[in-house]
């Protein structure tokens, strides 16, 4: 699949117009529902390889957040080889383990962030945060789609590389 169809399959599958309210508490016209494309083994397969093109010889372990991360970091291991971590958005209250990151994570592994749609750029500089305290050298976030409402701005100022596989403009979505 071409990203220009990869794009097209991305709107379809996940584009809702209406009117929503955003993680960022921001209202909106349109919704990218990433588990629209996320559970579709073919959309997410070809994430997958399009990801894999950021893990480099030097990136250890992938990460995604939960819970839209996790999809994107699994297919991506799959795709690579490499090993993955879950980072979670609160730590486990009162049973298990209690961790905030799930999996194996060794101090001073390189580490992707993938993600999958990026807003205001709050969910990944959490992970990154979490990562970061955990011991991980976390240089670069990838996201599936930029929404272009500042989120790269926002990562690249916590010190962060970040490349989206898709904007929102790739999309033919026009801002609201």
């Amino acid at each position: 699949m071409t990203d220009r169809e990869l794009a097209l399959a991305l709107r379809t599958a996940a584009l809702l117009e209406g009117d929503f309210t955003l993680r960022s508490g921001r209202r909106s016209k349109y919704y990218l529902d990433k588990y629209l494309f996320e559970t579709e083994p073919a959309l997410l397969g070809e994430l997958a390889q399009r990801f894999a093109r950021y893990v480099t010889a030097d990136v250890d372990r992938i990460a995604g957040a939960e819970l839209g991360g996790i999809a994107l970091a699994a297919a991506t291991a799959l795709e690579t080889g490499k090993p993955f971590v879950i980072v979670r958005n609160a730590k486990k209250a009162g049973y298990g383990t209690g961790k905030v990151i799930e999996g194996k994570l060794t101090r001073g592994e390189r580490v992707l962030l993938v993600e999958d749609i990026a807003t205001s750029g709050g969910q990944a500089i959490e992970a990154a945060k979490t990562l970061r305290d955990a011991g991980a050298v976390v240089e670069r976030v990838v996201a599936t789609i930029d929404r272009q409402e500042g989120g790269r701005e926002a990562i690249e100022a916590a010190g962060l590389r970040f490349d989206a596989l898709f904007t929102t403009a790739d999309l033919g979505i026009m801002k609201d």
